[in-house]
């Protein structure tokens, strides 16, 4: 009941607020860019904001760029503690006989999972893609309905899994705006970063055969900031590299489909990524370390009200030069009955900008206020009267 009246107070409040809905802006492209490739995508990371566009909804192969949902829901499982890195497995026989680009594993052979995601975002392994598929889901087939499933809970209207690893499929597909979301989202993890930084390195087989790791995406080594992405190639989705590179508070994600070779991918991502440091900045509005000034009152808890903040930082994007007139604006709920748990939503702070609003975000409880008890009452009146006297 009493989420429901929550609800319910925060919908009429913001219903009420003469403010336009949120905005964000697509950027005009430089007309100095020019992209070869099928198509193209730059976002900024924090605020999600389009720096430049290029037939970014077009459905295409993307070859390996598939395993970046790979590797997202390996993640996902870490974090939520169903597997960990040194959790040890066995390769399948169906895992061993994938073909191209592999780490050529050993059927029935042992291997931490640590092990083969890192092989799968270094050296975009087939064999190691497979062999986390069938540990999280049972079978590749089983693995890819939970992609598929994925995708349309992160919004990707213009993706669709037939496997884990992009060799070719009928009916397999993404989009440069597609896959730009799925890299940022892939980039929130410490745990890819561990890994996606690595230049070379080894994976070391049961009986001491080695298998050489080399990074496939020459960017990471190359150039000045670029701490992620994903390649892919093939006959028919051409050469493809999604990229993320960060410099100082602005990150960004950059995506190439369908280039006509592996070196255009690299230059024209490059050219991507110059464009949005050279034309680019991004400002930190709304810090979620920063404490709302306002109170929400609790109505029968043991604290009278709670304190508050945004619940993520709120950062904008501008061309440089330009001005960044940005003010605020918080909408709290009156009061809430207790108990409130940390992390619940109680108004939204709006980010606004020539009378429009630009960006929102959460504003929730930074503690947990528990019910009084009459104990806690009884206490609370003797407070008083001492306090009175």
């Amino acid at each position: 009941m009493k989420k429901v009246l929550v609800i319910f107070v925060l919908v009429f409040s913001f219903l009420i607020a003469d403010l336009s809905l949120p905005k964000f802006y697509v950027f005009a492209s430089d007309e100095s860019l020019k992209i070869n490739a099928k198509s193209a995508y730059l976002i900024d990371y924090n605020s999600g904001e389009v720096m430049f566009s290029y037939k970014e909804n077009e459905k295409l192969p993307v070859a390996s760029i598939v395993k970046l949902m790979t590797i997202l829901l390996t993640l996902e499982n870490l974090r939520d503690e169903k597997i960990t890195l040194d959790d040890v497995v066995a390769a399948s026989g169906h895992a061993a006989g994938m073909g191209g680009s592999q780490v050529f594993i050993d059927a029935g052979g042992n291997y931490k999972i640590g092990d083969m995601l890192k092989s799968v975002i270094v050296s975009s392994a087939n064999d190691a893609s497979v062999v986390l598929s069938e540990t999280i889901a049972g079978s590749e087939e089983n693995f890819v309905a939970l992609m598929n499933k994925r995708a349309q809970e992160l919004g990707l209207s213009g993706t669709n899994y037939v496997n884990c690893t992009g060799l070719p499929a009928a009916n397999q597909f993404s989009t440069a705006k597609d896959v730009a979301k799925l890299l940022k989202e892939v980039t929130k993890y410490d745990t890819y970063h561990k890994y996606s930084t690595i230049w070379m390195d080894k994976l070391i087989h049961a009986g001491g055969r080695e298998s050489e790791l080399v990074n496939t995406n020459k960017l990471i080594r190359y150039y000045n900031g670029c701490d992620g992405g994903k390649t892919g190639s093939t006959d028919e989705a051409g050469y493809c590299l999604a990229a993320t590179a960060k410099r100082g508070e602005l990150r960004l994600i950059g995506v190439v489909l369908g280039a006509a070779s592996g070196k255009e991918r690299f230059a024209e991502t490059s050219d991507l990524l110059n464009y949005g440091f050279n034309n680019f900045e991004n400002k930190k509005i709304v810090s979620a370390k920063d404490e709302i000034a306002n109170e929400v009152k609790i109505l029968g808890g043991v604290e009278k009200s709670v304190k508050a903040a945004c619940k993520e930082d709120i950062y904008k994007l501008s061309k440089k030069g330009e001005g960044k007139n940005y003010t605020t604006k918080t909408e709290l709920i009156g009061s809430i009955k207790a108990p409130v748990k940390q992390g619940d939503v109680i108004g939204k702070i709006y980010v606004i900008k020539d009378e429009v609003v630009v960006a929102e975000q959460d504003i929730v409880s930074l503690v947990d206020v528990r019910r009084a008890t009459i104990i806690d009452n009884i206490m609370n009146v003797i407070d008083n009267w001492s306090i009175s006297k």
